[in-house]
């Protein structure tokens, strides 16, 4: 399952003093159902910014965005809420697993929250950790985890719903290299297996490469990152 992405016009900017910072300033993006595009950029360019935008996790100063057809602007309060929880899974760099829930727990979480059927919760949970080679370290705390096992767990919360769009800010950008590349590999195969649409925001060049497209923000714009 998969969902396309529009936005046009995206507009952002904080107040940091007296200056006000515009961040983006009139973002245009196109992602087909399915595709896995990479968002690269330097520090404080505002890739984070642009996948919160995406997320609904905030709201831009001006701009459309569109999710599956569905304008995200138009929702708010509980149907923001339960539109993004069934729609959007994130990845975060520092995972953001809650050190007192084990890892099938915090695997389960999204669901608990959509109130989805404890037993068929549970075992899709394992599933997917099993996918991830997660099943002898279920019932392990994060602070039991390594960190390439612990961004594995916050993959598979992101996927529990099968949400058709996955969302990774720098997924690998808190792993020495050979974890990180293991766990991008994972990031792949099961986005590829569910047909999962995806933005990943990285600052690693052959993380980048491996997806379908490249984008480039500079200046507050996105450029094809290959010209």
């Amino acid at each position: 399952m998969s969902v396309g992405v529009s936005v046009r016009g995206l507009e952002k900017a904080y107040e940091d003093g007296a200056r006000r910072v515009e961040v983006l300033r009139g973002v245009d993006l196109s992602v087909t159902a399915g595709e896995r595009v990479a968002i690269v950029g330097p520090s404080g360019s505002g890739k984070s910014t642009l996948l919160h935008l995406l997320g609904t996790l905030d709201r831009p100063d001006a701009g459309t965005v569109e999710i599956g057809g569905q304008a995200v602007g138009e929702l708010t309060g509980s149907r923001l809420a339960a539109f993004r929880n069934r729609t959007i899974g994130f990845v975060f760099q520092f995972h953001e697993l809650l050190a007192e829930f084990t890892a099938l727990e915090n695997v389960m979480l999204p669901g608990r929250i959509a109130r989805r059927p404890l037993g068929e919760l549970e075992e899709r949970a394992r599933e997917l950790l099993e996918e991830v080679g997660m099943t002898r370290r279920s019932d392990h705390f994060p602070s039991q985890l390594s960190g390439g096992e612990r961004q594995r767990v916050a993959l598979c919360r992101a996927l529990i719903l099968d949400p058709p769009l996955l969302l990774a800010d720098e997924p690998t950008g808190n792993l020495d290299p050979v974890i990180g590349d293991r766990v991008f590999d994972l990031l792949v195969e099961l986005q590829e297996r569910h047909g999962t649409t995806a933005v990943v925001v990285t600052h690693n060049p052959e993380i980048a490469r491996r997806c379908a497209r490249l984008l480039s923000l500079e200046n507050g714009f996105l450029h094809d990152g290959n010209r």
